[in-house]
């Protein structure tokens, strides 16, 4: 098995208090799942303490308190954990651009960093299923009928969704166009692609 195929990856998501690490947000939960060769093997999960209280719509949105944050560990510790979670794994989210904002944010923080590459199930979702309503984690979920606990905008249940997501990608890949265990390279080539050349692409 290589390191490098598409099917043994950290898929993540961030719970914020807002939407830039630049405008001084942070994250306040995080949830991730590795599969390893196709199967989910392990999961982590922590509460974040931004260091300040958030503000009621995000409290609403997520589920997740000023209460629940007060005892939690403070950002810089959680992510020192899952920095050795990650190990020499890539990484895939859904909007990937945001979580990876905020991966990269906190580890400048905790003066941690990793290794491996970022895909994104939104744009990969975007390329396969272009005919799709639109590409929502929620609408491809119900479209290709996945996996969900019915829990939305919580860190590990979104991070669960996404890999069942990434996992059916790729079997998808296999079942309609034969491509067989592509490496991690090739979906994130075919995830940047203009749609126009997609299916040139997967004719090859």
């Amino acid at each position: 098995m290589k390191k490098n195929n598409a099917d043994t990856v950290v898929v993540l998501d961030f719970e914020t208090s807002g939407l830039s690490p630049d405008m001084g947000d942070r994250a306040i939960e995080i949830g991730a799942v590795l599969i390893e060769a196709g199967k989910i093997t392990d999961r982590f999960q922590q509460l974040m303490n931004p260091g300040f209280k958030i503000n009621s719509f995000i409290q609403q949105y997520t589920g997740i308190t000023n209460s629940m944050l007060r005892n939690a560990d403070i950002g810089s510790e959680v992510i020192k954990k899952f920095v050795e979670f990650i190990g020499k794994n890539n990484l895939v989210a859904h909007n990937a651009s945001f979580d990876r904002r905020f991966l990269d944010s906190e580890m400048a923080i905790a003066k941690k960093s990793y290794n491996g590459q970022f895909s994104c199930t939104l744009l990969l979702a975007r390329r396969i299923y272009q005919n799709a309503q639109d590409h929502k984690l929620g609408t491809l979920i119900r479209l290709k009928n996945l996996p969900s606990s019915g829990v939305f905008h919580r860190a590990l249940a979104d991070a669960e969704m996404t890999a069942h997501l990434w996992l059916r990608m790729l079997e998808d890949l296999e079942v309609e166009y034969g491509i067989v265990n592509p490496s991690f390279e090739y979906v994130e080539k075919l995830s940047k692609m203009p749609k126009q050349k997609v299916a040139s692409l997967l004719r090859k």
